[in-house]
């Protein structure tokens, strides 16, 4: 095996991942199985206290225990050795908007005025291909500083702002989902396409992107209020027209978006229905948000497929309500948790955890630090039918991990270390953690983030940094 380095690169810089030298890492390592629920299922992850992992062609080659897995390498071998911090998944967003970066903190008394204050006014910069390319890299940028690897992500309405996007996250070798809004009424004219050209336009970028290195496309129709039955209508037929496609909108956010979509489409049963008609629920569909549904609709997205994206820091930031946990779950309806930026008031994921217990909290629900790590990895991975790809570390999958520090301020070094469990652990960085607790962030195990490991070349598997 040829030896390790770490060095960061620019992106512009990076070789295809397959010309790697294999890469050895050590630390403690969590993996999800399957979804823990309330923590009691020890079967759900895998978890190893002093484990290894061999990254090779920018894949999962093996995982397991550190001394054997360090007993099949070369002696010798360097081996980065990442002390006790912990080695996991990268974290997978399902639901956020890069052209809403600089909105983040923005005024606004509800979702709608919100809209039309602040978010349409920055979007309108995205017809501008230099201004969207500047913006996609720090989106990019936060991203990888906040141990996010894979996203679901709104453009503008403008095809420069895919482009721009895609291009970016094609030179860093991202697994990344986008697509450009459709809008074609209840919007400034400026943004608003037309069942023609959003059909046109997106089947163009649909062929430029989808499936090019690790891209995929998203249908984006923002939501039903912005757009007429013909445009619904349309974006049914590219759905059916390019089957693995993502569908990627916003449903049941807000009482008075919910009332609005009601006078708009009065033949619909319910505001799930209206995309329902128009053939906009299956698999790999997500719906941001779907705090006001009813038993009925739960349990119609749970029989489609699609997935909801619980969006805490936003839908408390905006007023707009409590994503129920436990109905989802009694409805067997799939969610994930997302950021939600700009609406939402960080990249951080440990900073929506924490906002997410505290919405099921304030309705007498829980959510368990397993459960959310793991809506975060493995469950937003099944969500987006990415499983096979990205949200684990199982030997095959995808070389994108992330490694938590906890000693990154002196009140988590203070409280992991009088730790009981790995649960406790969890809990410790969801309560505390923010960015600093990104230690370093790896695509196709390349570091693009952070701090580089201590590189070690041991004679044998004892230890030897801490």
């Amino acid at each position: 095996m040829a030896p390790l380095t770490d060095a960061l690169k620019p992106a512009d810089t990076l070789e295809p991942a397959d010309t790697l030298e294999p890469a050895v890492h050590r630390g403690q390592i969590l993996s999800f199985v399957a979804d823990p629920g309330d923590g009691a299922n020890a079967d759900s992850y895998r978890y190893f206290a002093d484990g290894a992992l061999i990254v090779e062609g920018g894949r999962i080659a093996a995982i397991g225990p550190a001394e054997p897995i360090l007993a099949q390498i070369p002696k010798g071998t360097p081996v980065a050795d990442h002390g006790r911090n912990l080695l996991m998944p990268g974290f997978i967003d399902t639901h956020t908007h890069y052209v809403q970066s600089d909105v983040i903190g923005a005024g606004g008394r509800h979702l709608l005025d919100w809209l039309q204050d602040y978010t349409f006014v920055e979007e309108r910069r995205f017809y501008d291909a230099q201004h969207a390319a500047q913006v996609a890299e720090f989106f990019l940028d936060e991203l990888a500083r906040n141990g996010i690897t894979t996203a679901l992500v709104f453009c503008s309405v403008h095809p420069a702002s895919v482009d721009a996007f895609f291009e970016a996250a094609d030179r860093r070798q991202l697994r990344m989902i986008a697509g450009k809004v459709l809008m074609d009424r209840n919007a400034p004219p400026d943004l608003c396409d037309s069942p023609a050209m959003a059909d046109r336009e997106s089947r163009t970028l649909l062929e430029r992107w989808h499936g090019r290195g690790r891209l995929h496309y998203a249908i984006t129709p923002r939501f039903a209020p912005t757009s007429s039955q013909a445009q619904l209508q349309a974006a049914g037929q590219l759905a059916r027209d390019f089957p693995d496609a993502f569908i990627h909108s916003h449903l049941a956010e807000n009482r008075d978006e919910i009332a609005w979509v009601r006078s708009l489409f009065p033949d619909s049963r319910s505001y799930l229905d209206v995309y329902d008609r128009h053939g906009l629920l299956r698999d790999r569909a997500v719906y941001a948000h779907c705090i006001y549904l009813g038993a009925d609709d739960r349990r119609r997205m749970a029989q489609s497929g699609a997935a909801a994206a619980f969006c805490p820091t936003s839908n408390l930031y905006l007023g707009s309500g409590l994503f129920d946990i436990a109905a989802a779950d009694a409805a067997g309806m799939r969610f994930s948790i997302a950021t939600d930026v700009g609406g939402g008031s960080s990249f951080s994921m440990l900073r929506t955890f924490d906002e997410a217990r505290k919405v099921a909290r304030l309705q007498g629900q829980d959510l368990h630090p397993l459960r959310a790590f793991y809506l975060a990895t493995l469950g937003a991975a099944r969500c987006l039918k990415l499983e096979d790809r990205v949200g684990t570390l199982d030997a095959g999958t995808e070389a994108d991990f992330i490694v938590l520090d906890l000693r990154s301020t002196e009140l988590i070094a203070r409280r992991t270390a009088a730790a009981r469990s790995l649960s406790d652990v969890l809990r410790i960085l969801m309560t505390l953690g923010d960015d600093r607790a990104i230690k370093a962030t790896y695509i196709l195990g390349r570091r693009v983030h952070g701090s580089p490991a201590a590189m070690q070349a041991p004679t044998n598997t004892q230890r030897v940094s801490s």
